[in-house]
């Protein structure tokens, strides 16, 4: 299990990360059948090929020689446009590079429909029987490979659950809380909401707010601190929930403390869920102003909570971890924390111009005004603010990042023109957030751990720090 903080103190130190969060998270999450390991990602993929090899099938010699070719060539013509589209679009967001096997089978889906069309006439009627099977196999091969590079699902029952929208586990409605109120909880509740769009415009799914047995105790609710919690680039807004399955370790704290924990809000960012919009304000919708002015009114309002910068916090991971940091460094006087997992350098949706283009219109000052060091920078010496950053890096190195040689121009050459970090700067990435956020008095700490850019190691990550930033919370709201 993650290091845990003991002491109840504001200015302590992080908890060190476990030597491998991956390790760690896979460990302590896996519930059912997996969709990241054991049998049945290799099973459907060597199924997928047998089927497949069926409807090719060895035929006539014309077959072999013509309409087989074709059917091979538009199959790697298939593979080398998803490959495009993926990076061209920015959509490749982790520091680790897909894997070979997905590109194999998105060309795979290509060859088959090719196959079909142009052996339909020579194929026999059981190839032709086959070939919906086989297309259908190597899609789901497809998505497995998918899944096992972002580690989205851990398990075929959360990744069944997430398609049917099944209730959150704890979850119950908003008009139950008053009848709830006074009566003791043994854990948490979920409560989906229905945030505004008031202010932003922002067309958003359900989110969602965690209670804390605390919350339901007295006549009124106590003023609680708050943390908003921001998923990956592809994400729904309960995705900290159902795929980074906190609840257990929310209530565990809680349990430890008599009821007492923050309430976390689970925010949406995009609308959709192939809506990367990095949480800035542009054509892909004005996300920061929903984030800062239609949610916290309604979570303070909704819910009672506390209303100061250094009782709320922001979280996130990959994209969210961005969010993170930008939304705290943009926005002090609302959120006097944040925590930082893997996230790059600053938003952005591919290099430095093809991010102006997509996120801003082509509008260089907004850029501008949305990139953390360089708000950092014009802002001047921030007061009380506090962040922690993680960096996951395949090889290391292990540990807390104490300085050392500043990030050179050359850095960030590498970092804003390569568009997402690749393994090599995803470190830089976070030590040049980290120089900056010093110089500009923030208080923040980065560590670095072996791992890869998964579901499962932003969940390490979150319980490692879970405890420091609660201890945080709970002494600024003292």
């Amino acid at each position: 299990m993650p290091l845990r903080l003991v002491a109840s103190t504001a200015d302590a130190s992080p908890p060190p990360p476990p030597p491998n969060f991956d390790k760690v998270a896979t460990g302590s999450r896996g519930h059912g059948i997996s969709l990241l390991h054991g049998w049945l990602p290799p099973t459907v993929e060597i199924a997928a090929l047998i089927l497949v090899l069926l409807v090719i099938g060895w035929r006539t010699r014309r077959w072999r020689l013509l309409w087989l070719p074709l059917s091979l060539a538009a199959g790697l013509l298939g593979a080398f446009a998803a490959h495009q589209v993926v990076y061209n679009e920015g959509w490749a967001t982790g520091p680790d590079k897909a894997p070979m096997l997905l590109w194999l089978c998105a060309g795979g889906v290509v060859t088959v429909f090719f196959v079909a069309v142009l052996g339909w006439r020579s194929a026999r009627w059981w190839r032709r029987l086959l070939v919906l099977p086989a297309m259908a196999l190597v899609l789901v091969s497809s998505l497995i490979v998918l899944n096992q590079w972002v580690g989205y699902f851990p398990t075929v029952q959360i990744a069944w659950k997430a398609i049917n929208a099944a209730p959150l586990p704890q979850q119950t409605s908003l008009a139950s809380l008053s009848s709830l109120r006074g009566k003791p909880q043994q854990a948490g509740k979920v409560v989906p909401i229905q945030t505004p769009d008031t202010v932003s415009g922002m067309f958003h799914r359900t989110e969602y707010a965690y209670l804390p047995p605390a919350w339901f105790t007295g006549a009124t609710p106590p003023k609680l601190p708050v943390v908003m919690m921001i998923g990956g680039e592809f994400a729904t807004p309960d995705d900290w929930i159902r795929v980074g399955n906190i609840l257990p370790a929310l209530n565990s704290y809680a349990t430890e403390h008599d009821g007492w924990a923050p309430i976390l809000v689970f925010v949406d960012t995009g609308g959709t869920f192939t809506n990367d919009t990095e949480c800035v304000n542009g054509p892909r919708d004005n996300v920061a102003t929903h984030l800062t002015q239609d949610v916290p009114p309604y979570i303070e309002k909704t819910f009672g909570t506390a209303t100061s910068a250094a009782q709320w916090a922001v979280t996130g991971w990959s994209m969210g971890g961005t969010c993170a940091i930008d939304l705290a460094v943009m926005h002090p006087d609302q959120f006097g924390t944040f925590i930082d997992i893997a996230g790059d350098i600053g938003p952005n949706t591919g290099n430095k111009a093809q991010t102006i283009q997509r996120l801003y219109g082509g509008n260089a000052q907004q850029w501008a005004a949305f990139d953390p060091r360089t708000v950092m920078t014009t802002h001047g010496n921030y007061t009380g603010m506090t962040g922690l950053l993680y960096a996951f890096t395949p090889t290391g190195p292990y540990g807390k990042w104490t300085g050392g040689q500043t990030p050179t121009a050359a850095t960030d050459e590498r970092t804003f023109l390569s568009g997402k970090s690749s393994n090599t700067i995803k470190l830089d990435s976070a030590t040049a957030l980290y120089t900056t956020a010093t110089k500009a008095g923030i208080t923040v700490t980065l560590y670095s751990t072996p791992g890869n850019h998964t579901w499962q190691a932003a969940s390490g990550a979150f319980d490692s720090a879970l405890p420091w930033l609660f201890d945080h919370l709970h002494a600024a709201a003292s």
